[in-house]
């Protein structure tokens, strides 16, 4: 039995892989790290436990103790030039985020092929990955809820708002979710739109299934994509 960790901004992602399936899955908010304290009192101890971790010392520090017999064993990841078929071609390859790099581990884990790789979340990441299984680059931006957010703070008319994405707008409400809505897709399908004839989106993340109906491109969805890069990484190494 093999642990995966994903510890992203807001969410701590998890699954444990057991003869050729994922045996359970779930997340946790960060403030509910203690909720973790179920793996060991439920489950025999794991062979490995993998952890990508992108929220800092203290998120890492939490999951172990949550973990408590577990946590000695936790190996955090980090991104590297290479690794089961995937190349790297980041500037400084160490730099990359280990979330975005386990997700392209997990794309290419699940395709044969190029693809957009999409982590909608707290950001919106849209990474290429081409036919031969180098990662060209990617796009960070705000991710949807940090976007309708901004507009609340930073300006001194604007509401948070709670409306729908229509193709013509008529409230303020609808304009501003709308507006973010098709920055986040329009991303998605330029970055798309560069890329080889035939790839598809992989969508994964907590925002991904709002902006999934509003792309004109082929997509798949996929839960919790890192883990599956986790999972190859462990039975790589």
């Amino acid at each position: 039995m093999i642990l995966c960790l994903d510890s992203g901004n807001s969410r701590i992602k998890w699954g444990l892989w057991s003869v050729g399936g994922w045996l359970a899955q779930g997340a946790v908010p960060h403030a509910a790290v203690a909720e973790l304290a179920a793996l060991p009192e439920n489950y025999p101890v794991p062979q490995r436990i993998l952890l990508a971790n992108v929220a800092g010392t203290d998120a890492a520090a939490a999951i172990s103790t949550a973990l408590g017999p577990w946590g000695a064993a936790i190996e955090q990841i980090r991104s590297s030039a290479y690794c089961a078929g995937v190349y790297n071609d980041y500037q400084n390859p160490a730099q990359l985020g280990v979330d975005r790099w386990c997700a392209l581990l997990g794309a290419h884990r699940l395709l044969d092929g190029a693809a957009i790789v999409v982590m909608a979340g707290t950001a919106t990441t849209i990474d290429t990955l081409d036919a031969g299984g180098h990662f060209r680059g990617g796009l960070i931006l705000p991710g949807v809820e940090l976007m309708r957010r901004s507009l609340a703070r930073d300006t001194a008319a604007l509401p948070l708002a709670e409306g729908v994405p229509t193709g013509w707008p008529r409230c303020t409400a609808d304009a501003i979710i709308s507006g973010v809505v098709d920055a986040q897709v329009g991303a998605i399908e330029r970055a798309w739109a560069r890329l080889d004839a035939g790839a598809i989106c992989l969508l994964s993340g907590g925002d991904a299934s709002r902006l999934a109906p509003h792309l004109n491109i082929p997509y798949r969805l996929v839960d919790h994509l890192p883990l599956f890069g986790l999972l190859e990484l462990a039975q790589q190494t």
